[in-house]
């Protein structure tokens, strides 16, 4: 009769050996590699680069209560799934503006790309061709619209365009975006103003970073962003130039609170390509600038950025494609770090989901090897979503997959 204990011995050398793999040292591109998700690379970035830097990138308006919201509603989504179905194959390609994607994503446009890593937004326009996705140059970026077509010859490039105080210094960057083969204008309609971000304020952020005593401390602890920073070109809008002073301030003096829109018109008139309109909020807006002219918009807060509590994107989506979505595409930014929120996004009615602080998550922990990292995680996260969902394509999306649960 069994009395229920359990011979024990010593293990062998042979047995225990495979076991023990110590590493004495992780290089930064084997952690970026290893990262299983995007708040694993938001980690690693707030580990390599300056807490200004950083703070820039993951900050919001106000007391970020608009981007806390935005990630509480992609965490309400309550994804419903189709068991027994063929998932055997899953294609997650799609239309963008007429033309094929690989994802329904696109790399958003956003401000001094090269302050988060030197190598800015070419690595994430050479990721976007490689992934097959479109990348939106920002007006506010750190590589010119000329340098950048050339660069990467092969992305799918967008130009995003604020409507500055000078008309004509903003018809004179419609003019490049087009002599330089970029494919759709994105226009940016909530910064009449900037909004008050308080992360920034209290870190005194200016562009380029002054070294005050502050930086050159926080220097010391990222030795390498820092040697990165002082050893390659000096950073500037490429668009602008001689510009010394803090992100709110110039927003202040170019950005024009007087914009109407009447403004969208002379914009068509010079645009003869596809016209985004990024900003849209309510559905009579997004009537208006479709109306206007617009062939898409993207429903969107500026990343909770700009009007602190202003609504939340995932949250307005649906009634806004239920009203324009015959007439135009619809996109949707704000709070998605994961390919599951590009699944619920698609699902609640978008033709596609931009990111912004996802890929500079990546750029600030590795620069492009970063960016690809990101990318790949969001794709292969929405394969996966859909594979469980039980649709084996992109367009088998429906609200049928998605529901809000109560707050």
């Amino acid at each position: 009769m069994s009395t229920g204990a359990t011979d024990r011995r010593w293990p062998r050398w042979s047995e225990l050996s495979p076991l023990l793999r110590p590493r004495l040292r992780v290089t930064r591109a084997e952690r970026v590699s290893h990262a299983a998700s995007i708040r694993d690379l938001r980690t690693l970035a707030r580990r390599r680069a300056p807490r200004a830097v950083f703070d820039y990138t993951d900050g919001a308006a106000g007391d970020e209560i608009g981007l806390g919201r935005s990630r509480a509603a992609y965490a309400r989504v309550e994804l419903v799934p189709q068991v027994l179905r063929d998932v055997s194959s899953v294609d997650t390609s799609t239309t963008i503006l007429g033309r094929p994607s690989a994802a329904p994503l696109v790399l958003a446009p956003t401000g001094f790309t090269r302050m988060m890593h030197t190598e800015g937004e070419p690595a994430v326009a050479r990721v976007a061709a490689r992934v097959g996705i479109p990348y939106a140059l920002s007006t506010m970026g750190t590589t010119s619209v000329e340098r950048l077509a050339a660069d990467v010859p092969t992305a799918r490039l967008w130009f995003q365009l604020y409507l500055w105080r000078d008309r004509e210094a903003s018809r004179g960057l419609v003019e490049r975006a087009r002599e330089a083969g970029y494919e759709a204008l994105v226009l940016t309609v909530d910064t009449p103003v900037p909004g008050r971000r308080l992360r920034d304020e209290r870190n005194g952020l200016t562009i380029p970073p002054t070294l005050s005593a502050r930086t050159l401390v926080d220097g010391a602890l990222h030795p390498a962003w820092w040697f990165d920073l002082l050893t390659t070109e000096p950073l500037e809008f490429a668009s602008l130039h001689s510009f010394d002073g803090t992100v709110a301030e110039l927003v202040g003096q170019m950005f024009d609170p007087s914009a109407t829109l009447a403004d969208l018109s002379w914009i068509r008139s010079a645009w003869p390509g596809p016209m985004v309109v990024k900003g849209i909020q309510t559905t009579a807006d997004a009537m208006a600038v479709v109306d206007a002219g617009a062939d898409a918009v993207v429903v969107s807060n500026h990343g909770g950025r700009q009007l602190d509590r202003a609504p939340t994107p995932l949250e307005v989506l649906p009634g806004i494609v239920d009203a324009i979505g015959d007439r135009a595409e619809v996109y949707v930014d704000g709070g998605i770090l994961s390919g599951s929120d590009v699944a619920a996004a698609v699902a609640f009615g978008a033709r596609a989901a931009l990111v912004g602080r996802a890929y500079l998550y990546g750029l600030m922990a590795g620069g492009e090897r970063g960016v690809q990292r990101a990318a790949d995680i969001l794709r292969t996260e929405l394969a996966s979503t859909l594979a469980l969902l039980g649709v084996t394509q992109v367009g088998d999306l429906t609200r049928d997959h998605v529901r809000l649960r109560a707050a």
